[in-house]
């Protein structure tokens, strides 16, 4: 390689490692809103997320480090369902963490009878991460109450290699019917975990979707957390 040429690569790789440097992990949350999930939990789940992101320990994870965090959520349930609740925000300062989580607690449903296509949830997933600012880390937050019953399966959402760098943490909504558990801890634990460091929270019903939440928030957002990670080029 000439030397211009070279220099001009070399140029080119810290422009990226630069960019990928300011902000340090690009967090997508996606909410359940699949026909099992009736208009007060609801509710309460765009409620509780918007309270979590309100916590003092959230506010202060987001915050720990001069890297900026970039924060988008949309809400899933049918093959063709899903809907943008908040797009890519780059999260600057605590204004900006206050009005999202404020158009999180504001937004409004867009699906109600449709059934839980979880795999299609997961490459509506992909295709928002290829349009998110450049970060070092990509996390993925999938929420729901139940398995995925329609459409193709995560095992096949996964093969997309944009998955290679992208970490799917689960929160599950545990509800009984009849007094029975109905596993859905257990099929988000074998089929929607994904990736380093990838992990499952568990509330006990909508009620308790704030704590469940606001604990995982701190898990993901955790400064020491991520440096645990490998990094992003590395297939997860």
């Amino acid at each position: 390689m000439k030397p211009y040429a070279a220099c001009v690569a070399l140029a080119a790789v810290a422009c990226v490692t630069s960019a990928q440097a300011d902000c340090r992990l690009a967090l997508l949350l996606a909410v359940d809103v699949s026909n099992s999930v009736n208009a007060t939990e609801d509710a309460l789940q765009r409620k509780g997320l918007s309270n979590a992101l309100n916590a003092a320990n959230v506010k202060r994870a987001v915050f720990a480090t001069d890297q900026t965090v970039a924060l988008a959520a949309f809400e899933w349930s049918g093959r063709h369902h899903q809907q943008v609740m908040l797009d890519w925000t780059i999260l600057k300062t605590p204004a900006d963490l206050s009005r999202a989580a404020h158009t999180i607690a504001h937004s409004k449903r867009g699906q109600i009878d449709f059934p839980t296509a979880m795999g299609h949830a997961l490459t509506f997933g992909a295709e928002m991460f290829a349009k998110a600012p450049d970060c070092l880390f990509k996390t993925l937050d999938v929420a729901g109450d139940g398995k995925s019953n329609t459409g193709y399966p995560p095992k096949l959402a996964y093969a997309d290699p944009a998955y290679d760098e992208i970490t799917v943490n689960g929160l599950v909504v545990r509800v009984l019917d009849l007094g029975m558990d109905l596993g859905v801890t257990a099929y988000y634990e074998a089929h929607v975990k994904h990736g380093p460091g990838a992990f499952i929270e568990v509330a006990d019903g909508f009620e308790d979707y704030t704590r469940a939440m606001t604990r995982k928030l701190m898990r993901e957002l955790s400064p020491t957390v991520l440096s645990a990670r490998p990094a992003s080029d590395n297939p997860g």
